[in-house]
């Protein structure tokens, strides 16, 4: 079968960098009439990886469809031994959110989905609490109340791994979840688990950091999402964002600027991973934005 010539795809890969890799890729997609819109391309001197992201079409009414091109491109990832995907573009992504009791991030998610400014498919939310039940539902979205204490935080990781099978979800994201996931959960959700929190740290930990920062009249405040490893709050980051502020912010105003920063960082995390922008190398990440 030939590709519908309006649908984009996206070719993602990694491997060790070297001469010929990206004219191989791009003498592959010529030679199979694809139509480039879209390249991105880096190769990282210090880890030796090279790094590629694009978006094609059909050029032609002969493209062969999605099936054909990865059995064909599956000789040209052995000969460089790529770490590589080829996906429907139109095919959104599947989100679980995990949420506790601040609604902002999971709000602000799901408004950009509602009002097609993301392009993903969110099946389910999960939280340790009831708080946000109404709002998941009155978006039509099933919600999984899964309460953690030290007794319960096993059994309540596998249902979480249950729903991420049952409803083949790509991305965790952790909008404000505020448990600690068990190495364990961690490896299995790796490299698609996405978490936000203030960029204090390590300076201002636990309950109240806005309230810690405003004792000390810091001067910028801001936001950092980064994916999920058994070495809390320390993986490869993402995106990150600052505002400035001063004297005359009240404690209020810190919180609510700080939650501000904190959707639209997310928002940026979730939207480039999902857009496969975003690639892993080592304990940091290359990202095509």
């Amino acid at each position: 079968m030939n590709a519908d010539p309006n649908t984009p795809f996206i070719l993602i890969l990694q491997c060790p960098d070297g001469i010929g890799v990206q004219a191989a890729v791009m003498g592959f997609l010529a030679g199979h009439q694809a139509f480039i819109t879209e390249s991105h391309s880096y190769g990282d001197p210090l880890t030796g990886r090279f790094f590629m992201r694009v978006v094609y079409r059909a050029g032609h009414p002969t493209m062969p469809d999605l099936a054909t091109m990865k059995a064909h491109f599956q000789t040209v990832a052995t000969n460089f031994g790529m770490d590589w995907d080829l996906r429907d573009a139109t095919q959104p992504p599947r989100v679980l959110i995990a949420v506790s009791r601040f609604g902002h991030c999971m709000n602000d998610l799901l408004h950009r989905w509602k009002t097609g400014q993301l392009h993903i498919d969110v099946p389910v939310v999960v939280s340790n609490h009831e708080d946000l039940r109404d709002l998941a539902e009155w978006h039509g979205i099933p919600f999984h109340h899964l309460p953690v204490t030290p007794e319960t935080k096993a059994d309540q990781e596998r249902r979480l791994l249950d729903l991420v099978d049952e409803h083949r979800v790509d991305l965790v994201v952790l909008a404000r979840y505020m448990q600690v996931l068990s190495k364990e959960l961690s490896a299995a959700l790796a490299g698609r688990c996405i978490n936000i929190h203030h960029s204090f740290l390590p300076s201002f930990k636990g309950a109240r950091p806005y309230h810690q920062a405003h004792a000390r009249g810091v001067k910028i405040i801001g936001a950092t999402a980064h994916y999920v490893t058994a070495t809390l709050d320390e993986g490869p980051i993402i995106e990150q964002e600052v505002v400035r502020v001063d004297h005359t912010f009240t404690r209020e105003a810190l919180v609510r600027m700080g939650r501000d920063v904190e959707t639209v960082t997310l928002a940026r995390a979730v939207r480039w991973h999902c857009e496969r922008r975003v690639f892993i190398n080592d304990n940091k990440t290359v990202v095509f934005n």
